[in-house]
């Protein structure tokens, strides 16, 4: 078989032992030929691409990026092109596609297989927002960089007495908050799915003060948000993608912070640090799994579905079921991590 495969959305820890495994389930054990598109769906659109050999993914296991690029491509590009990509397959003699992403990504590939493409995706998030399956790959890579950070501030935060307010990545889901904020031993969590009053947050910093602690640490995904009306806050704007461009939860609460308790707030916003480097152990073996079950659906002719992780099997899941919703964090979960704190 020839076999397409592309990276797509933002860039994820184990992207490149995803194509890596790809190729060599691909070569070695069925005898394909896979071919790379270019900088994701904009290489599937318009037909830029190259073969990926076992040379081609020599050494990349522990590599960061993806070798094959990445980009955004807005949604009303992709309904026009879904033709377009069928008729580049169709002259390619590609017989079955294997697009990576997270949830904008596997929407389009969605779109390409009601269309008629034959399409098995593989689900990558540091976001881990993917309902179907318990876990992607990515997150765990971000949480360990994450957590580390967390652990090197508290060592400034205590030394000048100051809270530190540092921000996550989590545009709609707060896991890597949750999960960071509670290996770190942070003060206070604030994500997406729960709104913060400011009163209580500030309450709960100045408690530690009161109790003689010389430093706070406030963990916050980037998407929180206060309860309506509770504090001042500045509403973003939505880029040409559809995405809400933040105005940085850090710098604003931070802010309220300072002046509220009297005490030195720095904002810390890690940004796309969480993204890039070394993926873990971990998420090179999901990754890996992922491609492995990816190419033999492909030659089951399971089209129309992605790999997931549920338990400790790896299964596959229709693209609807995996696109039907996001996985948010739930009650019960946050109140663990209130209960750790």
């Amino acid at each position: 078989m020839r076999i397409g495969v592309l990276t797509s959305g933002g860039d994820c820890p184990g992207l490149n032992a995803v194509i890596r495994s790809v190729v060599h389930r691909g070569v070695v054990d069925h005898g394909d030929e896979i071919i790379g598109f270019q900088d994701g769906w904009r290489g599937l659109l318009e037909g830029v691409h190259r073969p990926l050999t076992l040379d081609s993914v020599s050494g990349i296991l522990a590599q960061g990026g993806t070798i094959l690029g990445s980009s955004r491509v807005q949604p009303s590009h992709l309904r026009d092109g879904v033709e377009r990509a069928k008729k580049y397959c169709e002259d390619l003699g590609i017989d079955a596609v294997i697009p990576i992403g997270g949830e904008g990504t596997l929407k389009a590939a969605k779109l390409m297989s009601d269309g008629g493409l034959p399409v098995v995706g593989v689900p990558k998030t540091i976001d881990n927002d993917i309902a179907c399956t318990d876990v992607t790959f990515g997150f765990d890579t971000a949480v360990s960089v994450a957590t580390d950070a967390l652990d090197r501030l508290k060592t400034t935060a205590e030394s000048h007495q100051r809270v530190m307010v540092v921000e996550l990545m989590g545009r709609h889901t707060g896991w890597i908050a949750l999960h960071a904020g509670m290996a770190a031993g942070a003060h206070a969590i604030v994500v997406p799915e729960r709104p913060f009053h400011i009163d209580r947050l500030t309450e709960v910093v100045r408690e530690r003060f009161d109790r003689n602690k010389k430093f706070a640490i406030v963990v916050c995904a980037e998407g929180a948000k206060p309860e309506p009306g509770t504090m001042h806050w500045e509403e973003g704007v939505k880029d040409i993608y559809g995405h809400e461009r933040f105005t940085g939860v850090a710098n604003q609460l931070s802010r309220e912070l300072e002046h509220r308790l009297g005490k030195e707030a720095k904002p810390v916003i890690l940004g796309h640090t969480q993204r890039g480097g070394t993926p873990t152990a971990y998420d090179r073996v999901l990754a890996t799994r992922f491609g492995w079950h990816a190419v033999e659906a492909v030659h089951k002719g399971a089209f129309g579905h992605i790999t997931a992780l549920q338990g400790t099997d790896i299964n596959l899941v229709p693209l609807a079921e995996a696109v039907a919703e996001l996985k948010t964090v739930p009650a019960e979960r946050y109140l663990e991590a209130e209960t750790v704190i």
